[in-house]
């Protein structure tokens, strides 16, 4: 791998000479003497590695235009001056803002697209990023076996610099610890080096006799290159928390696309119990699919003592959860119970404290008429064969009777959203391919604009009728089990072989889960294996700009209060990592339908080409076709040109500024004034 990555000093020679023959592109004299337009696109030269894929999934998930080069790809275009720059309207135009690069030469010793790149960034001051490399002096490092060290990097203590933090990864809080998720499995390799002339580390970490550079950036020849000395994917925590200063940097601080950390929690079922999962029987009583279980069912629910810490825990955490409630089948509960509830009345007292939302009255299936004397059920039919549907009248009531019972309490909610139990009235494949045709009128008829849906199901946004859905992340902590050993002792039968025990459902779906080597300890398992392994997996979501919503149950609040190990070592960690410019956006499901509603947008007009994009000296100016709004991201101090005057433009995050924007009114652009 190094001797494939080496240039040699006898290659840097010769890619020097070569940079002499290339010419600046061909202007006149007017345009050799106007600021050059640098329009607002990203080259990225790909050579199949996770590292370059890692950069891309991040310009893509923030929204950052870009254009690949498949270095591999049959007829791929050859990069060189006309490739790279043109002139438009008299002045001369750069086409993209950066490069990112495999490493320093990825086209060979002597190339001509090595240096027609190299003039350009030049000519332009336009940044690269070297994606992966090793550590050598061509990238402004001593070799590793001068005081630095190449190998595996698990576990590995990095730091961010006092350069880092006061440049492009001044929103981190300063560690950054790689990921060492198994002893079993390698899962990080790299090189530390020492710095030369010309180089600033940006994050370093402890090598023997001192500290050596992982990532820095290199000035040389009147060029910039963030030099990457470690490989990663897109999914591991070290490049996750890198990925916004790396674009920031490669942008200088002025892109298309922005980025947030989200993190809500819906909590399902609230004022309603859940059935308990059955050690003996590994199912559900009271579920159609539970042999055996009938007269052994068991409920679990939240109690006022519940409530009250769920309402200090969010003060202590600055966190508000959403109450998604089924007001219903908590009366029936009540009714059931002597006709009191306590609970009902703490978290009613404390209304004001949490975020609701309706998630139907009583709960019901609203897709077809279930036949759950099979396993797995099926929807019936009527004579002529056709489905039977929950009606719309029944689906209707199920919202409207929700939302008056809310109001009768006091509570306050927003009547455009709603979760339906299950998700149901949604399709559901294999059994029903197709959403209840009454589904769309009935959430019409209640004004709901925005539905949640399953995110392991469904990950995309859709219509219902005139609603959209927001997909919504499952958390793996069960809705059946009130008890960390209960979750434990499922966990177990779901992720154990059928040797070991358990439903060897793992053995039959390989490429969707692993077995556990053997089963977890019930008294330990959950707060030592599944706890950690939830809270990376929502962590990953948090650092992925995903601003999809995570799903849990009521009774992941009571008894053991399952969740909340969950929710602290998720916030605990991103609050250790990141400094308090950037902190997390936890925010309603109306907030992220219509985010996500944007960025579909916003992708289909830059697939389309329908966006212009570019910087011209102080002046940033972005066209999109009518009713897209852009996202933008721009240093502090970035103001906003109006009919008259100027406006401070977007909001304050992770050290820039940043909004979704559009022309105002008798404009027909977005009109930027940088600093």
């Amino acid at each position: 791998m190094v001797n494939k990555n080496r240039m040699n000093r006898a290659a840097a020679s010769m890619a020097a000479a070569a940079l002499m023959s290339v010419a600046v592109p061909a202007a006149t004299a007017e345009a050799a003497t106007a600021t050059p337009r640098i329009d607002l696109k990203v080259l990225v030269v790909d050579d199949g590695g996770s590292s370059v894929g890692a950069i891309t999934a991040q310009l893509k998930d923030t929204g950052v235009p870009y254009t690949r080069v498949d270095l591999a790809g049959a007829g791929r275009p050859v990069i060189d001056a006309a490739f790279l720059a043109d002139t438009v309207d008299g002045r001369p135009r750069a086409k993209y803002q950066g490069v990112v690069l495999p490493n320093e030469n990825p086209f060979g010793e002597g190339s001509a697209e090595m240096a027609a790149l190299t003039a350009y960034e030049t000519t332009y001051g336009i940044r690269q990023v070297d994606a992966y490399t090793w550590a050598h002096p061509g990238v402004g490092l001593e070799y590793t076996d001068n005081g630095g060290y190449s190998g595996q990097l698990d576990g590995t203590q990095a730091a961010v610099t006092a350069a880092g933090k006061a440049g492009p990864f001044g929103y981190l809080g300063g560690q950054v610890t790689f990921e060492d998720n198994s002893a079993m499995v390698p899962e990080s390799y790299g090189f530390m080096a020492k710095p030369r002339t010309g180089y600033t580390s940006y994050l370093d970490a402890p090598v023997t006799g001192g500290r050596a550079s992982l990532v820095g950036e290199y000035t040389h020849d009147g060029r910039s290159e963030l030099v990457v000395t470690f490989g990663y994917n897109q999914y591991q925590q070290q490049f996750r928390l890198l990925a916004r200063g790396i674009v920031d940097w490669l942008t200088q601080g002025v892109h298309l696309g922005q980025e947030r950390s989200y993190f809500a929690v819906h909590v399902d079922d609230v004022f309603a119990p859940d059935a308990r999962w059955s050690k003996e029987l590994n199912c559900t009583p009271g579920d159609y699919a539970c042999a055996g279980g009938e007269g052994k069912e068991s409920t679990i629910r939240m109690t006022a003592a519940d409530a009250q810490y769920a309402a200090q825990w969010q003060t202590s955490k600055n966190f508000k959860l959403d109450m998604l409630f089924n007001a219903g089948a908590g009366e029936e509960w009540k009714t059931a119970n002597g006709g009191t509830d306590a609970m009902t009345a703490q978290l009613v007292a404390d209304r004001a404290k949490f975020r609701w939302m309706n998630h139907t009255y009583t709960h019901p299936f609203l897709g077809c008429v279930q036949d759950t004397s099979a396993n797995p059920w099926t929807c019936t039919k009527n004579a002529q064969g056709a489905t039977n549907w929950m009606s719309r009248a029944d689906i209707s009531a199920q919202i409207r009777d929700n939302n008056n019972w809310a109001a009768a309490k006091g509570i306050t909610l927003d009547r455009s959203e709603l979760v339906t139990g299950e998700h149901s009235g949604l399709k559901t494949l294999p059994q029903q391919p197709q959403d209840n045709p009454n589904l769309a009128g009935a959430l019409a008829d209640n004004g709901v604009k925005w539905a949640g849906s399953d995110n392991s199901r469904e990950p995309d946004q859709r219509a219902v009728g005139a609603a959209l859905t927001v997909p919504r992340h499952p958390m793996n902590v069960y809705y059946n089990t009130g008890t960390n050993a209960e979750m434990a002792d499922e966990y177990n039968w779901i992720y154990t072989s059928r040797a070991d025990g358990g439903s060897g459902i793992c053995e039959d779906n390989p490429a969707t889960s692993t077995c556990l080597p053997a089963p977890l300890d019930t008294n330990t398992g959950y707060l030592d294996h599944i706890v950690p392994a939830e809270a990376r997996t929502a962590m990953r979501h948090v650092l992925a700009n995903d601003p999809r919503p995570h799903y849990v149950h009521q009774s992941n609040l009571a008894e053991d209060r399952t969740l909340y190990p969950v929710l602290n070592k998720v916030l605990d960690t991103y609050r250790a990592l990141y400094a308090p410019s950037a902190p997390i956006v936890n925010q309603s499901m109306k907030d992220t339908g219509v985010e996500l509603q944007r960025r579909a947008a916003w992708n289909k007009a830059v697939a389309e080409g329908k966006v212009t994009a570019y910087k011209i000296g102080k002046d940033v100016v972005v066209k999109a076709p009518s009713g897209v709004a852009a996202p933008v991201t721009a240093p502090n101090g970035t103001k906003k040109q109006l009919l008259l005057g100027t406006a401070d433009f977007g909001t304050a995050y992770a050290g820039t500024r940043s909004t979704w924007t559009a022309p105002e009114a008798l404009q027909s652009q977005v009109t930027l004034k940088l600093l």
